[in-house]
């Protein structure tokens, strides 16, 4: 394996990054669902072979990308698929830049969980054991989330009690379009079990949950689709904040993943501005939304905005508090990946860039505390 030298590593601390990079978005990817029969059972061996897997495109999913997978076209291995090989993933991501840690989040999260219930609970573990055993236990670098299926929040916490104390898994993974807002008590369960391992929630770019893409209808464009992430972001922020979730369950943290964050900031305004003519519905939120939202949010910086004026984009960056709730995401290997060497804007100090491209998921995550770039 090619990994950093010493000289290399040392080079970083000039650029905020001596510890190295923690990288909070990396996508794993199956070439066939056949990878997933070692893992599981026979019943559901069968049950792949006999029937296969209800795709979300065939339920209603917005599928149309500017390119297969949405990769970058220099992301396809010989015979593969774009994050589907580690030797690529290391020769373009682990190794070319200091990186001492990322998050697998598979891409496969989304069809799996589209299933039956019960389906869906034995392809995740499979999908889970399949990460373990082929990527993370592969490279000390990798970490993993662990995939539930949300939409029974029950076979979800078991999941994740299954896991949640493994010292390589470091959150759990849901997608942001579900079938009722994230708010909703039936996914409550969900969060106690991820509260009674530590493990921080992410709610990550994909699903639909047999609803329409947005709130008016199904968009024609891709463009419309990518550019409109946000708006299922905004409503589970909402949600969250407003069915008490964190209330019950006040150590609770969530990291919205290629939602952006400039939207928080008119957000937490206009979140404010009903609470406090409002407040007689929700008695138990006792405290402004925006309280509620700098303490238990994380948002990953990949896709981040980009205003023509960079002081724009500094007093958004301040107004939301992303400082210490920003978390570097390339988002290899999709079209859209960034450079840790070039995704951060030039008003951003070196202080703060350190705490970004390692520092606060180091904080967030405690199992990534010590991570560091290989040296040899």
């Amino acid at each position: 394996m090619s990994i950093a030298t010493s000289a290399e590593r040392q080079r970083t601390s000039s650029e905020g990054r001596a510890d190295g990079i923690v990288d909070s978005d990396v996508h794993n990817t199956l070439a066939s669902n056949d990878l997933l029969r070692p893992y599981l059972s026979q019943r559901w061996t069968g049950e792949l072979e006999r029937f296969g897997l209800r795709r979300p495109d065939s339920i209603g999913f917005f599928s149309t990308r500017p390119r297969k997978f949405a990769a970058r076209t220099d992301a396809w291995p010989v015979g593969g698929v774009p994050g589907g090989d580690l030797e690529l993933m290391r020769e373009q991501l682990l190794d070319r830049f200091p990186i001492a840690a990322t998050i697998l989040n598979p891409i496969n999260q989304t069809t799996v969980g589209a299933q039956p219930a019960a389906f869906s609970a034995a392809l995740c573990r499979a999908l889970n054991e399949l990460t373990l055993a082929e990527w993370i236990e592969a490279d000390e670098r990798l970490y993993g989330a662990i995939c539930v299926p949300c939409e029974d929040a029950r076979l979800a916490a078991e999941e994740a009690h299954r896991l949640g104390d493994h010292p390589r898994f470091v959150q759990l993974l849901v997608n942001v379009r579900t079938r009722e807002p994230l708010g909703n008590r039936s996914y409550w369960p969900l969060y106690e079990a991820a509260v009674e391992h530590g493990l921080p929630v992410a709610v990550h770019v994909g699903g639909h949950g047999g609803n329409t893409i947005t709130g008016s209808g199904w968009p024609s464009y891709y463009f419309e689709d990518h550019a409109g992430y946000p708006q299922a972001f905004q409503s589970q922020l909402i949600s969250l904040v407003f069915e008490g979730v964190f209330e019950r369950y006040p150590d609770l943290k969530i990291v919205l993943q290629e939602g952006g964050f400039a939207w928080m900031s008119w957000l937490m305004w206009r979140m404010d501005s009903a609470w406090r003519r409002l407040r007689d519905e929700v008695p138990h939120l006792e405290r402004p939304p925006s309280e509620i939202v700098r303490e238990h949010f994380w948002f990953t910086t990949q896709p981040i905005e980009e205003p023509e004026r960079p002081q724009q984009f500094a007093e958004l960056w301040e107004d939301v508090g992303m400082p210490t709730r920003a978390l570097f995401a390339s988002d290899y290997p999709h079209w859209d990946f960034d450079a840790p060497d070039r995704a951060l804007p030039s008003v951003l100090d070196a202080e703060t860039k350190r705490a970004v491209l390692g520092g606060n998921a180091r904080a967030l995550y405690p199992q990534l505390a010590d991570a560091r770039v290989p040296v040899r």
